[in-house]
């Protein structure tokens, strides 16, 4: 029984660590069709799609998967604030990459994260210990080097991705403090929700008529968020935060790909040393204890 119990375990493991692997794949993808689009679309019109078809999907596939949702939250200002500024988080990064390479702007995000520890210090309270400040430092060093000294060879919406790494801090937060409020098909839900009434009412103003293989990106960028999301909660329930939060530096490594073959970016020093810099400074955190939010779940 002991070594049936053991196994069970080590597959858990396995289909954690496959779920997550996936999810921060799905997360690049979704990148990767959002800067495609804005080439073309506004960035609002984008963000309509992301959170408009998350909200169709996620509705009808959590009951689906016997999920059961309270579609009126315990916290509903909590959860509006939450989904809004995840919708702040993807317009900043939608407006990045839109003239930015993708691992400069993938490389930025990942500091959210460390900009988590001030934020979960400030509002929320928590003990944060010297080397959880120094992985802060550290990691805002890392951005410094990707930003270049003085910013010189970057177009200025690189620095969009400031502002969504801010951004998704405090979508960090807020997940925190929801955590065992509401259960977390209902969050799934409610993030998406309020972008995507508020998107509604303003996307007309920017219509812009997609080309047809336009109308399936936006499909898909959509999809491609409800669903990454949904797998980061199957494998949060198979597996440890501190076992899966290193390997959402993975992303920097689709980004760099998928750049590179799909635009002609390539990766150059600064923004490789600066991506070390960060990813080490994460790893830093999240040897420190109780890790923070992994980068791989989101800005998505």
């Amino acid at each position: 029984m002991d070594r049936l119990a053991r196994r069970g375990a080590r597959g858990g493991l396995r289909a954690g660590i496959a779920l997550y692997l996936v999810a921060v794949l799905l997360f690049a993808a979704m990148d990767v069709c959002t800067k495609r689009l804005v080439a073309h679309l506004p960035v609002l019109q984008v963000t309509w799609a992301r959170f408009t078809v998350h909200t169709l999907v996620m509705g009808a596939a959590l009951p689906l998967a016997g999920q059961r949702l309270r579609l009126w939250p315990r916290a509903p200002r909590l959860q509006v604030l939450r989904s809004f500024a995840l919708a702040g988080s993807n317009l900043f990064t939608a407006a990045a990459v839109a003239h930015a390479p993708l691992a400069t702007v993938t490389a930025i995000n990942f500091t959210a994260p460390l900009l988590t520890v001030g934020l979960a210090a400030a509002w929320l309270k928590e003990a944060v210990g010297r080397r959880r400040w120094a992985a802060v430092a550290i990691g805002l060093a890392g951005v410094v080097i990707v930003l270049r000294p003085g910013g010189s060879g970057l177009p200025p919406s690189a620095f969009l991705a400031l502002g969504s790494a801010a951004v998704y801090a405090v979508y960090h937060v807020l997940t925190r403090r929801l955590a065992g409020v509401d259960t977390s098909p209902t969050t799934i839900l409610q993030t998406g929700l309020w972008p995507a009434l508020v998107t509604s009412a303003l996307v007309p103003l920017v219509w812009t008529a997609p080309l047809p293989f336009e109308w399936l990106l936006l499909g898909l960028v959509g999809l491609l968020g409800g669903v990454s999301h949904f797998l980061l909660v199957l494998a949060f329930e198979r597996a440890p935060a501190s076992l899966l939060a290193p390997l959402s530096y993975s992303q920097m490594i689709w980004a760099s790909l998928s750049g590179l073959a799909l635009f002609g970016e390539r990766l150059d020093g600064y923004t490789a040393g600066g991506a070390v810099v960060i990813a080490a400074a994460g790893l830093l955190a999240f040897a420190s204890g109780k890790p923070p939010p992994a980068a791989g779940e989101g800005p998505g």
